[in-house]
Order: structure tokens, then sequence, then C-alpha cells
């Protein structure tokens, strides 16, 4: 596609925070960006030149969108990709990442044998279907395990340690579904690779490790605590999923990094990631920008580390769902190397990302980043800083 202004029109699937930024990466390009979501007044309206209202899987929300745009894309994976593959062809739309991509990875047993079938190291695992078969699953694997609903989770949801056979249906009954069993990694850390597919080519970020509480991503830091033949073993790795996939854009490849230094593949996201947030600072291209880069079939942007980099997320610390503001939010603001990101979200609930700080290195402030110890107190300082804020 030919660079021209006004650029293009982006449809996009879902407007929450990761439409939000696509929008906020959308405008320096001259490219325009609608989204189809169905929360009226989405995180994204703000930012993008308009919104339809509609399910996940509204086809004629989804026909509309394609209608005013050149090519349709989405931000969440409960985007359905056989009613977007009908209106991509019924409206010669280009739809990117792929829906056979989306089909893939939205079910994780899926998704898991296909990486198998291709070489891509992922943990042992086995389909559940009742509490049977997660009990031979144990057996087979070994207690504890991760049981993981098939469909439907994201961002650690839908994910559920299972410590022996008593539990099996209790955690059957939590999962509400199909499901797959895995063996529980006992990692050294987690780490994720941002990775990109262009018209024809292929990059990827530098290695971010990811810090997880409760399932949930907390803290990421660039570049991941480790040594570098881990780091070139995840940037291996995270290559050969790109090559699995079909159609472009961003992907986020969460890894564990074994006790041995083995690098595992745990989940795919086919879209801009919490993980690679810390690019809209950190590097050259963020991934929102190179998202819209891709599915335009544009030149890919660099993907080279301008600073080291640290991200925390701002979660809802309450225990039900309320309309919420930010407040305590000066020590960010102040805070010369600090960058705040506040979604736009009206109503917290339990544990939902509602904004990110990110820190970076590069005025000085700061201990060297370059190396483990600076990134260690980046990491600190973050901390401090999203304890200081609070939501009223």
């Amino acid at each position: 596609m030919n660079h021209r202004t006004p650029a293009a029109t982006i449809g996009v699937v879902g407007g929450g925070q990761l439409g939000r930024m696509i929008g906020e990466a959308a405008g320096p390009l001259g490219v325009e960006v609608v989204v189809s979501d169905p929360t009226p007044d989405c995180p994204a309206a703000p930012v993008v030149r308009d919104q339809i209202v509609g399910d996940f899987d509204d086809e004629d929300a989804i026909r509309e969108l394609a209608e005013r745009a050149d090519v349709l894309t989405f931000e969440i994976e409960l985007a359905d990709p056989d009613a977007m593959a009908r209106v991509g062809e019924a409206t010669d739309t280009p739809v990117h990442p792929d829906p056979d991509t989306l089909r893939t990875i939205q079910d994780k047993l899926v998704q898991n044998r296909a990486l198998a079938d291709g070489d891509v190291p992922v943990p042992e695992f086995r389909r559940v279907d009742d509490a049977d078969d997660l009990r031979a699953a144990g057996e087979d694997l070994g207690w504890p395990l991760m049981l993981k609903a098939r469909e439907g989770g994201y961002d650690g949801r839908g994910n559920r340690p299972v410590e022996g056979p008593k539990k099996a249906e209790a955690a059957l009954a939590e999962i509400g579904g199909a499901a797959l069993a895995e063996e529980l990694i006992d990692f050294e850390r987690e780490v994720a690779v941002m990775g990109v597919v262009g018209d024809s080519e292929r990059r990827a970020y530098p290695v971010t490790e990811t810090i997880h509480r409760e399932e949930i991503l907390r803290e990421s830091v660039t570049p991941a605590r480790t040594d570098e033949a881990v780091r070139s073993r995840a940037r291996e790795v995270a290559f050969d999923v790109l090559e699995l996939l079909e159609g472009r854009g961003v992907y986020g490849i969460e890894l564990f990094e074994t006790r041995e230094g083995g690098i595992l593949v745990n989940e795919i996201a086919p879209r801009p990631h919490n993980s690679g947030h810390w690019t809209i600072e950190g590097t050259v291209c963020s991934q929102f920008e190179q998202h819209l880069r891709a599915v335009l079939g544009w030149p890919l942007g660099s993907t080279e580390l301008r600073s080291p980099a640290v991200t925390a997320n701002l979660l809802g610390d309450i225990d039900s769902p309320e309309p919420v503001e930010l407040a305590g939010s000066e020590a960010i603001l102040e805070a010369a190397a600090a960058s705040l990101h506040w979604y736009g979200k009206r109503e917290a609930r339990p544990l939902r990302k509602m904004g990110h700080v990110t820190l970076v290195d590069s005025v000085g402030d700061e201990a060297n980043a370059d190396g483990d110890e600076g990134r260690d107190t980046l990491l600190s300082h973050a901390r401090e800083l999203v304890d200081a804020t609070t939501f009223e």
C-alpha cells in the first residue's frame, strides 16, 4: 500500500486500551482509526475517528467497520474470526493478522498442537474434557499442574494451578468448560518477545522480563535480567513462532526461561501486548506504530532499544466493580524519567488494568540501567510510584 495523506483508515475490532494506544500512534502517520466495541464511549473513543457500538462477534458492526476501512485488524482475541473472514471477503477488505491465525490462538489446545507440530518447544500438555481426564493428566505430567481454559482466557485469566487429584472437580468447575492441562514449569523467570510480521520481513524487539502475580502481569523489565545466551535463544524461538503464523501484525510471544536456561513458549497473543507497552518510550518505533505499519504493508520501523525501561501496571485494587477516578499521580508526573498512561476506564474491577507507568534511563537521574543492578533500581522506583497512586 502506498503512503498518501490522508494515509489510510484502519478498522479495529475492540476499543480497549490497546485500541486507544493504536489510535495514539496513528495520528503522526496520518492514519485514521475506527473501532467497534460493545461498550459505548470505550477507552479508545476519545483518540480515534469514530466508534461503532457492537459486540466482538456482531457481523453487522464488523461489516460497517470494513466498509469504512482499508484494512481490518483486532486488539482482542474475543473477536470472531469467522465473521471477520466473511466480512473481509464480502467487502474485499484485507484482514490482518489472518483469521486462521486468530482461530489457532483462540483455542490453547490447537495452539499448543500447532507449535509442537512445528518443532517449537512448549510444556508437556494434555487435552482435558472432564475430571477423569484431569486426574489422568496429573498422573502423566505430575502434580501440581496448570489448568487452562481452552477458549476465552487472556492476560492470565482462565488459568488455574491444580494441586492434586482431589481438586479436579472444583478446578474444572472454576474453568467452566473444555480445558488444557500443562506441566507446571519451575521456571527461572518469565520473558516475552514482541515479534512483527511485515509484508516481506520479520523483526523482533529486545527480550523483556515479565513479572506476574496472581497470573496477572504486574511489571516488565527490558532488557530482561538474564544472560545473552538466553536472550538469543528467546529471539530464535520467537522467530520460529512467527514462521507458523499467517498475516501481518505484531505478536506478543510469552515464554518461560527454565532453570537450565532453556526456552518454552507459554502463550501467544496475535496483537500488541501488555508486555510491549515499554516500547512507546523505550524503542525507536513502538509496538503500536509497528502494528499499523505491518497491517498496512508499509516498511517496518526500527525495533532498536533507545533506553532500558521498566513498566508497572496500575491495577484495580478493589473487591468489587465501582466507578473510579485516578488520584495521587503527582509523584509520577514529577518524576523526570516516568511516563503515565491512563486508559480512561470509568469503572475499576478487581485486578483490572487501568493504566501503566514506564520509567526509562535516558535522563540520567537513575542508576546505570545497562546492568541488572540499575534495572533493579528502576523497578523499585516504578513500584514506589504505583504504590503512591490511588483510585477514588
